[in-house]
């Protein structure tokens, strides 16, 4: 009786987790769909129409379809991310914060939150007025303007709202970590890049029925795709499992220890973060030079297109730079060697402390390597397949890499729950039967 009340309660709670990401979710989505004041909302449309495989392509694929239709969440939570990449960057090279993040405990953290929260303002701030003024001198493919009246008062409004509403999506995300199920942030990525599925197998079937993508083509890219699926999920879940031996000890007249168990290093241990992070470098600079009319800027963003050259050799260098400066984030092996020392575990023919953390080390130096080689290739695929086959960019690739890794992380965290309320209801009912005795 315990454990199924457990149980109900584990449920309860789990469906209550997912109510609020539901909802928390759809009000992003309506959000995404209300436009700045003072924007001609068809001139916008036809100006975006051949902009699918450009950068506000792909802009507006991690905005969720916000930069389209130059909503209030057009930044989306690009900003958070460019300002936690900066924490994160300066983490590494200043003392003080890496003395907040380290020693002060939830303290530090709280005060680095609050730092990457006035950083996502002033980057917000940035690129709301690099849009603003930028946007006012477009036109659509008709020649119609898109500001209806331009200048100071248009650009304030612009920045005023674009802020408010990056500012408010990052809210959501953090109540969506803190009330819901999953990571926030991750989660509202996620849902932007499924609502623009429809849109790009749409354009697909369009293409199709023009004859401007053959029957070979679309059968080519199915299987393409869904072998980069099974490759995604494989290696997501692939790990180097290092053995751990626990000496035996004498404590009293009790023998503890003598038990073998394994320490699990994941291939991939930086997870999506990676193309998220070097997309977001990438796109600060060429978004605010797209909307500029000096000459060398606008070079500067022709030459940064998703599909040049130069901007794929670019998206590598940062994944695979991002992958290792993550990694050793969030894994320090020299914790994990001096927590082993304490605990008297050590890995078979390996001296426990330096030895130990120097093999910890060396293995996951290989295994980030072949992680980083992984996501690369993995996300500079759509690009093969849009200047090849004429894709839309929705295809495969991070949009992919991030829809099965945040889907895999979040059933994690389901499970975890579960598992959770029936472990919660079997102390309960250890806890009746030890008051019985």
């Amino acid at each position: 009786m315990s454990i199924s009340k457990g149980a109900n309660t584990g449920m309860s709670e789990l469906k209550s987790k997912f109510i609020w990401t539901f909802l928390l979710l759809a009000v992003f989505r309506v959000g995404v769909h209300l436009p700045i004041p003072g924007v001609d909302g068809n001139a916008l449309a036809d100006f975006f129409a051949n902009a699918q495989n450009t950068l506000f392509g792909l802009f507006d694929m991690f905005s969720g379809g916000g930069l389209m239709n130059l909503s209030i969440f057009a930044l989306g939570i690009m900003p958070y991310i460019s300002a936690s990449i900066i924490l994160q960057l300066l983490t590494v090279v200043s003392p003080e914060l890496k003395r907040l993040s380290k020693e002060e405990g939830a303290a530090g953290k709280k005060k680095i939150t609050q730092y990457t929260r006035y950083g996502t303002v002033l980057i917000a701030i940035i690129q709301g007025l690099g849009i603003s003024v930028g946007i006012e001198s477009m036109t659509s493919p008709t020649g119609a303007p898109i500001v209806y009246m331009p200048g100071w008062g248009f650009r304030f409004i612009t920045v005023l709202t674009l802020t408010a509403g990056t500012v408010f999506v990052m809210w959501l995300g953090e109540k969506i970590t803190e009330k819901g199920i999953g990571n926030g942030i991750s989660l509202i990525i996620c849902a932007g890049i499924i609502a623009g599925l429809p849109s790009g197998i749409g354009q697909s079937f369009r293409l199709f029925s023009a004859g401007d993508v053959s029957l070979f083509t679309v059968l080519l890219v199915v299987v393409v795709m869904a072998a980069v699926l099974v490759g995604i999920v494989f290696m997501e879940r692939a790990q180097r499992r290092i053995p751990i031996h626990y000496a035996k000890r004498m404590v009293g007249r009790k023998m503890y220890g003598g038990q073998t168990s394994h320490l699990p290093l994941r291939i991939n241990t930086a997870g999506v973060i990676p193309p998220i992070f070097a997309s977001s470098i990438l796109m600060f600079p060429a978004t605010i030079a797209s909307f500029s009319n000096i000459e060398v800027l606008n070079r500067m963003s022709e030459y940064f297109r998703p599909d040049s050259v130069i901007y794929n050799i670019c998206f590598i260098g940062f994944i695979v730079f991002f992958c290792f400066f993550y990694t050793a984030i969030v894994f320090d092996p020299k914790d994990i060697a001096e927590n082993l020392k304490k605990q008297g575990a050590f890995v078979p023919g390996i001296r426990p402390g330096f030895k130990t953390h120097e093999y910890i080390d060396k293995v996951l130096t290989r295994l980030t390597f072949w992680g980083a080689l992984y996501i690369s290739l993995v996300c500079v695929l759509p690009m093969v397949l849009m200047m090849q086959f004429n894709v839309p960019f929705y295809y495969g690739g991070t949009s992919l890499l991030i829809v099965v890794g945040v889907s895999m992380d979040t059933m994690s965290q389901v499970q975890s729950h579960l598992i959770s309320g029936r472990y919660d209801g079997l102390l309960a009912k250890a806890k009746i039967k030890g008051r019985q005795g």
